[in-house]
Formats: structure tokens, C-alpha cells, sequence
């Protein structure tokens, strides 16, 4: 067989890109305060900020959502996807949201309170939003594999056992629940093993503490289990998510990843335990629970998208897209998040900006500058998203300094790959004249979303 690994899909449907210069890309950078989200995205040329939502639907899809039952209570739409997600997650309470972090709005309101921690591999931004904005302690307990950007371990999203027993040890009466992020999205779109899941869902079981799986990207996980993992090269993507779902008692899902569509998520509790108050919050902020913020039509794509996004074929495309690209960055000597993740590459800025204080933003100053050189809107995942302004005006910093360019699924070619690394190559030969930001407005939480910066 060829080499080349082609899209498992044709082309149906196309949307023209606008074609930006340099100088119009300067001018549109100072007016959107040097923040690539108040881009309008008509004046991005290849929009990598994020996956979430981001991707093309299928015609099955499409098709679906022409049988979207709209009624506002018992729609058979809801029990389509209840079905669809029985059959993979093997929990018998589907509560649908409009994404995912209503979900975990929901969840974490309905059975958390001030003054409780809840550990995880990495919390995600809004998940850490989510759980500090009721008062709770957001704490990462990753492996230390997992905050070295250059050093390669099959499953770097791996969450450490001992910090999590001790945890529990010292802490256990302020854990509502335990977590763990599949894919690690924050540590680089990293895996987690299923050794890992059975080892955190029994340590968790030892104590008497539920388990909560984040699975916005749950297909990917699976398929870097089945690649790497001993005893699971012969097993289906399906087999492998049951089993993964299988050590849970619940999960929060932005259905925007892997579940194929432009908006959804949703909540899968095992037992009842939380169902009543969990529905209550969900009624009070989302809608009834046969609907949850969604149309009907929006919960028929969903049925249909989360089984296309565990088709194997699609998988070894998706995986093998963030390689190629990393391929392409090893080739130049820019450095990135080793092994490449599923849905994304994280460049690593300190590897283009080594003499770039911290204080300045490297991974959002390399941001900026990814964009202007080429039109290419990515996201920092550095000291602007994760560190913070604290009262007496000091700073906190994150350990990485990352760019994330994440892939919307279905969407782009292989000649837009190759171009963003000849931009990449070019933004790395001209570095020295990168420069620094300052913040001069901000939040007090998801700051990075609306900051505004000027020039340091």
C-alpha cells in the first residue's frame, strides 16, 4: 500500500477562505487588542484555535437532523442519543447540555461546595473555572512525563497514583469525586492508558469517592490505547471505549470534539445518587432533561456523529495528521509537545523564544506572531490562560509555555499542513523580532478569552 495516508472522506461541501496580506493582518491584530479571539474569523486563513465545534458534519448528519423531533418534553430524539450512549458508555442517566461546559456547570453546582478539591490529570480552563468560581480546589496531579514537553512516554496524560492515594490519605473528606481528562488536552492532547483508568477508578473506589471522566476526546483515547498499549491491538474502538467507560461512575462530555457536532455535550451518571439535584440545576439553567439546551435536530447529529467518531479509518487519519504536521516541526528544529497528541500540536514557545521573559507572554507573543506572518489563529496554553492576576497585582505562571493548533475535524488538507509549517519555519528564522505583550484589561476568571494587550 501507499505511504501516504489520505482522507477517508470527499469533499461535498466548500467554504472560500479570504485571503489576507501581512499589512491588513497588523492592522486587524491592533484593533483586536492583541487578543487572536476578537479576530473575526472571516480574517483568519487557517483557524486552528480550536476543534471544539469547529469541524465539518457528515451527510449522515445532515441528514439526521431533517428527523429532529423539537418537543420541548419526551422528544424520541433524546431517547435516540440515550440509546446511542447506553450502548457505549454502559450508564443508564443521560442529562444533555449545550455543551460542555454547562455540563460541568451543572455537575459541579449540583454536588460540590466551597471549601472541597477535586483532583484530575489536568483540568482544562472552564473545568478549573467551573469548579474555583463554586469555591472549589482544582488540582493537577499529572505525571511529571507529563510537563516535559520534549521527552516521549506513550501516555503522558497519565495521572500519578501516589499524589492521588496521598490525596486522599490527607484530604479525602474535601473530595466530592476524583477526575481524569481523556485526552489530556491541557498536557498536549495526551493519552491516558487504561491501565491508568483501572488504577485511578479502583484507588478512588479504595476510598469511597466517585469517578468523573472528562471524555471530550474519548475516540482519540481509545485509538492511541489500541496503538500502544498491550492486549488491545485486536480489540474495536467501540470494545475499547466500553471498557474505558466501564471504571467510571460518571462523565462530562463537550460533544463539540469527538461526538462530531458544531454544539452539544452532555452528563452520563451510572447510579441515581446525584440525578434529582442534577436535573434541578439542569432545569434551572439549561432547559428540561429531554432536551437540555438543544434542539432536537442537535441531538440526532449527535447519535449519529458520536458512532462516526469511532470509526477506525477516521481515527488513523486524525492521529496521523498531528504527526505529520510534527514531522514537519522536527524537520525545522521548532519544538512541540513529543509524541504529537490527537486533535492538536502544542508548539512549545520557549523553544522559538528562549530569551523571552515570562512576564511578556512567550506562547501568546508567538501566537501574534503565528497569525501575522500567516494567518494562522491558534491558542495559548501558557501564563495568560493558567496563570493569574492575583490582589496585590503579582503574577502566577504556568510550568509550559504552549501554542495549541488544533485541527477542526474533516476540514482541512494536507497542502494547508505544509503551509502553516513554511509559516511556522518562517516565524522561527525571524524571532528576534517577535515581540512581548503586557495585559492591560482582564477578568477575573477565562481571562484569556477577553484580555486586552498592548506591546511590552
Amino acid at each position: 500500500m501507499p505511504k501516504t495516508m489520505i482522507e477517508p472522506f470527499r469533499i461535498k461541501s466548500v467554504e472560500p477562505i479570504r485571503m489576507t496580506t501581512r499589512e491588513e493582518r497588523v492592522r486587524l491584530l491592533e484593533e483586536a487588542k492583541l487578543n487572536v479571539f476578537k479576530l473575526r474569523a472571516e480574517d483568519v486563513l487557517l483557524d486552528w484555535l480550536t476543534d471544539s465545534g469547529t469541524g465539518a458534519m457528515s451527510s449522515a448528519q445532515w441528514a439526521a437532523i431533517m428527523l429532529g423531533d423539537e418537543s420541548y418534553a419526551g422528544a424520541r430524539s433524546f431517547f435516540r442519543l440515550e440509546a446511542v450512549l447506553k450502548d457505549i458508555t454502559g450508564m443508564a442517566h443521560l442529562v444533555p447540555t449545550h455543551q460542555g461546559r454547562a455540563a460541568e456547570k451543572v455537575l459541579f453546582s449540583a454536588v460540590c461546595k466551597q471549601g472541597d478539591v477535586v483532583p484530575n490529570n489536568c483540568h482544562f480552563d472552564t473545568t478549573r473555572a467551573n469548579l474555583e468560581f463554586n469555591g472549589v480546589e482544582a488540582l493537577d496531579l499529572v505525571i511529571a512525563e507529563g510537563l516535559q514537553p520534549s521527552l516521549i512516554h506513550p501516555f503522558k496524560g497519565n495521572l500519578d497514583l501516589e499524589k492521588l492515594e496521598d490525596l486522599l490519605k490527607k484530604e479525602g473528606h474535601r473530595m466530592p469525586f476524583g477526575m481524569i481528562t481523556v485526552t489530556n488536552n491541557t498536557g498536549g492532547g495526551q493519552p491516558v492508558s487504561m491501565a491508568n483508568i483501572r488504577a485511578v477508578s479502583a484507588l478512588l473506589k479504595k476510598y469511597g469517592k466517585p469517578f468523573i471522566m472528562d471524555v471530550c476526546r474519548f475516540s482519540e483515547n481509545a485509538m492511541f490505547i489500541k496503538l500502544r498499549e498491550e492486549g488491545y491491538q485486536h480489540k474495536t474502538i467501540k470494545e475499547i471505549c466500553q471498557e474505558m467507560f466501564s471504571y467510571a461512575d460518571g462523565c462530562t462530555m463537550s460533544a463539540k470534539k469527538d461526538g462530531m457536532v458544531n454544539m452539544g455535550g452532555f452528563i452520563m451518571l451510572r447510579d441515581d445518587r446525584w440525578l434529582d439535584a442534577v436535573r434541578n440545576m439542569l432545569i434551572l439553567t439549561e432547559g428540561f432533561p429531554t432536551y437540555g439546551g438543544l434542539a432536537g435536530r442537535d441531538l440526532e447529529a449527535l447519535a449519529v456523529g458520536l458512532v462516526e467518531g469511532m470509526d477506525e479509518d477516521y481515527l488513523r487519519y486524525r492521529l496521523r495528521t498531528a504527526e505529520y504536521l510534527g514531522e514537519k516541526l522536527e524537520a525545522i528544529g521548532v519544538g512541540f509537545v513529543k509524541p504529537t497528541g490527537g486533535h492538536a500540536v502544542y508548539l512549545d514557545a520557549k523553544t522559538v523564544l528562549p530569551d523571552m521573559p515570562v512576564e511578556h507572554y512567550p506562547a501568546w507573543s508567538l501566537c501574534n506572531a503565528l497569525y501575522l506572518e500567516g494567518g494562522i489563529r491558534g491558542v495559548e496554553i501558557g501564563s495568560v490562560m493558567f496563570g493569574k492576576h492575583l490582589d496585590d497585582g503579582t503574577e502566577t505562571y504556568h510550568s509550559m509555555e504552549l501554542v495549541r493548533l488544533a485541527f477542526p475535524r474533516r476540514m482541512y488538507t494536507q497542502s494547508h499542513f505544509d503551509f502553516a509549517a513554511e509559516v511556522i519555519a518562517d516565524v522561527k528564522a525571524n524571532a528576534r523580532h517577535i515581540r512581548g505583550v503586557k495585559i492591560t484589561k482582564q477578568p477575573k476568571y477565562l481571562r484569556h478569552f477577553t484580555c486586552e494587550c498592548e506591546w511590552a
